[in-house]
């Protein structure tokens, strides 16, 4: 277990007075008289946590967070810097897998998260496993994270995206509203999955996938330009993924084509690792026809 860095100090207390609930405080934090706060939780001064929230054991909360009402804050939960949690939201719920036998474990969350209504977020099936948010997210109303997933920095999940467990989500990427990635799957940097979309494999990177069943719709020519990729690399991109998804070619030519036509660059390297990587297993590729 990691060892925290926040003062034990920095926690509320319940004492029992004539059988009533009392709330004790001995820090800055601003915690409703109304939240329940374990005594062994450990929360930064500057936490703000409203009323009906609860606080389990094994908790850290870093500085600047504020957890809104009826939250759940549950063991195993390790939580950064400027976060905000919104009403209803469940951090650090145990995992909703036949294999979990009540091992102890972790959702780790970054700095800089809007972690919006009804979202839940599953710990690690594996004693000492994470479930891993990364910083600077935006995961909106009743979105559910499963067991052992990672997801990258600067992600936006819509609506009711639905994750499984094991799922990796690389930086930039875009889940759009009730879109629905399945176990293992892992979907590269700035994608972007539209609404109700069902990814049922590894979704590289730069590309938009569209559609049930999964159907390659173009690059993220848009949201790339917001990244401040030239319309040179985006080109570039374009042309890597013609290559794999258009011309008809099995993945193996088509990588050969790409290493052939494309010149070396960051983003050419990100895409052929991506591929090589997972055994150029991908979502939504063509029927080849070997005749």
């Amino acid at each position: 277990m990691r060892k925290s860095h926040l003062s034990s100090r920095s926690i509320s207390l319940w004492a029992v007075d004539d059988n009533v609930n009392l709330l004790i405080r001995y820090n800055m934090a601003k915690i409703s008289n109304l939240a329940l706060v374990h005594p062994d939780a450990k929360l930064a001064d500057s936490v703000v946590v409203d009323a009906f929230v609860y606080i389990d054991r094994n908790v850290e909360i870093g500085e600047n967070c504020h957890i809104h009402s009826h939250a759940s804050v549950l063991a195993g939960a390790r939580i950064g810097k400027n976060n905000e949690i919104f009403e209803s939201a469940i951090i650090a719920a145990k995992p909703q897998d036949f294999r979990w036998k009540g091992e102890d474990s972790y959702v780790v969350i970054g700095d800089n998260n809007k972690i919006r209504e009804q979202v839940i977020i599953n710990r690690s099936i594996h004693a000492g496993g994470e479930t891993r948010i990364g910083s600077n997210s935006f995961i909106m109303a009743q979105t559910h994270i499963g067991h052992d997933s990672v997801i990258g920095d600067y992600c936006v999940l819509g609506n009711s995206v639905k994750i499984a467990g094991d799922v990796k989500i690389g930086n930039y990427s875009i889940l759009s509203s009730h879109a629905l990635v399945h176990e293992r799957c892992e979907i590269g940097d700035w994608v972007l999955i539209k609404g109700g979309c069902r990814v049922n494999g590894n979704v590289p990177p730069f590309v938009v996938m569209a559609h049930n069943p999964i159907a390659y719709f173009g690059v993220n020519a848009f949201i790339l330009k917001k990244g401040n990729k030239s319309d040179a690399v985006i080109d570039d991109i374009a042309k890597c993924y013609r290559h794999v998804y258009q011309n008809s070619a099995s993945v193996f030519n088509a990588l050969r084509r790409i290493h052939e036509d494309i010149e070396p660059s960051p983003e050419r390297k990100a895409i052929t690792d991506f591929i090589e990587g997972h055994g150029m297993k991908l979502a939504a590729l063509p029927q080849v026809d070997m005749e």
